[in-house]
């Protein structure tokens, strides 16, 4: 089993197996799916049995991260969670009551960037968590060294490599969870209690605020305090609450970050891209404003392209596992109870025989009479394991890209000779794929771009 990039592995030995391949590591039985049908066939159609999650050892066991959505066992609490987000956000419709928060925030990005092109990534990083935790808490961030950013970042990044193939042989070996902590080899457990108080803190300290600012009588609307504000709420019921919130935050905040890093990386390879994006804005929208969420359906190449990001390589390459939860037939194959699933997102939306040139960012395939397929019907998961939360990405992302299409000019940066410094293309193997850092050059379109996000800033 390979550890990096392992969704090529998994692809290469679709090339040679086909597009349902099993693997047996030490008596744990996994299956890759490869194609879209095969998702579809066993994921969606067959839902009911393939919607659970296996138990991680390290991260579930030992870290305490079965409370979060993703990782949840299939059951009452699973669906009590999907519910509220369904009834919070579960369409399109519902995530507009949200478009004030992120095109504020997106905003302040942009002066940041405007400001300090250099920490481009913590622009982004504090723009995505900043969104969630207005919707999901009403708690705005300090624009620097915010103490529950830092613990929510610091949190995720551990529970990508909690969740990560192949990260700790205990997951393998559940047995050796056994093993304390001084045994030559445990380094694993050595970890465990700080990254288990880690876990719990980013479950109670932001829904501590919320309860604090509900007693003073000052809570704002959010996700949060609408479910807290129940009469007739058991403890049962508020312990569900506190685990969709914080699933909120883990699912949305850095699946956000992955895909504006992966724009931007986009827009420094593929300037043409940016360049005809640019120019229907320039057309619909003009110079005297920013794009909003309204003007999404003006902007038809702009969504092309934020399609492509989705596409070119998606924040989640390989979903995460589902369980079978009883033995299944299935094409004359006998699966059986307890097998690991995993659907092969990255070589889907990379299929020569779905998307030409499939390596290729190119926004045009998008459209035209025979437009190709949509990727996001892959990229949020399957079954009843899709995201939830995938109206708010997806608005979210596409807002981000836009307006700083409309400001800015995004190129290779250069060395001190003048020579432009190609980035690199490569990607973490983590759970949550995140491009590998890289240099660009972002400056403003023209002096009415700086003043109008400048402007915009004022406004506020």
């Amino acid at each position: 089993m390979s550890s990096k990039h392992m969704w090529e592995t998994v692809a290469e030995w679709g090339r040679e197996y086909g597009d349902i391949i099993y693997v047996n590591i030490l008596g744990q039985p996994l299956v890759f799916l490869n194609s879209p049908k095969a998702a579809s066939d066993m994921l969606e159609k067959k839902s009911l049995i393939y919607s659970d999650r296996p138990s991680l050892t390290m991260a579930c066991e030992l870290v305490g991260w079965e409370w979060t959505l993703g990782l949840k066992r299939f059951g009452e609490e699973f669906r009590a969670m999907r519910k509220l987000f369904h009834t919070y956000m579960g369409t399109r419709a519902s995530v507009q009551q949200f478009a004030p928060i992120e095109e504020e925030e997106t905003k302040a990005f942009l002066k940041r960037v405007l400001e300090h092109p250099e920490d481009l990534a913590e622009a982004i990083r504090r723009t995505a968590g900043a969104v969630i935790l207005r919707v999901t808490y009403d708690y705005e961030p300090k624009d620097h060294g915010d103490s529950l950013v830092q613990l929510v970042d610091r949190t995720m990044e551990q529970f990508a490599i909690l969740t990560s193939p192949n990260a700790f042989l205990v997951d393998v070996l559940p047995i050796l969870k056994y093993i304390p902590a001084w045994f030559p080899g445990a380094n694993f457990k050595r970890i465990v209690p700080e990254w288990a108080q880690c876990t719990r803190d980013v479950v109670e300290v932001p829904l501590g605020y919320v309860k604090e600012q509900m007693a003073k009588g000052v809570a704002a609307p959010s996700f949060a305090s609408r479910f807290l504000d129940d009469q007739d709420l058991r403890e049962e019921d508020e312990r569900i609450i506190k685990w969709a919130a914080g699933s909120m935050y883990g699912g949305g905040a850095d699946t956000t970050v992955s895909s504006i890093k992966t724009f931007f990386l986009t827009m420094t390879l593929y300037p043409e891209a940016q360049k005809k994006a640019q120019a229907e804005i320039d057309a619909v929208i003009g110079n005297d404003r920013l794009p909003s969420l309204a003007d999404q359906g003006q902007l038809p190449y702009v969504d092309a392209l934020v399609k492509e990001v989705f596409r070119w390589h998606p924040v989640v390459p390989l979903d995460l596992p589902h369980r079978l939860m009883q033995d299944d037939i299935h094409e004359g194959y006998f699966i059986p109870e307890g097998t690991v699933v995993v659907a092969n997102i990255w070589k889907m939306l990379h299929d020569p025989k779905t998307y030409a040139n499939p390596m290729v960012f190119n926004p045009s395939r998008f459209l035209g009479e025979k437009p190709e397929l949509d990727p996001r019907e892959y990229c949020f998961g399957f079954g009843r394991r899709v995201c939830p939360g995938r109206n708010l990405a997806e608005a979210s992302v596409w807002l981000s890209c836009a307006m700083s299409l409309a400001v800015f000019n995004i190129m290779k940066a250069k060395d001190q000779a003048g020579r432009a410094i190609e980035p690199e293309i490569d990607f973490s193997s983590a759970t949550i794929s995140h491009p590998a850092p890289f240099k660009c050059s972002i400056t403003p379109r023209s002096d009415a771009a700086r003043a109008l996000i400048l402007a915009e800033n004022e406004a506020k």
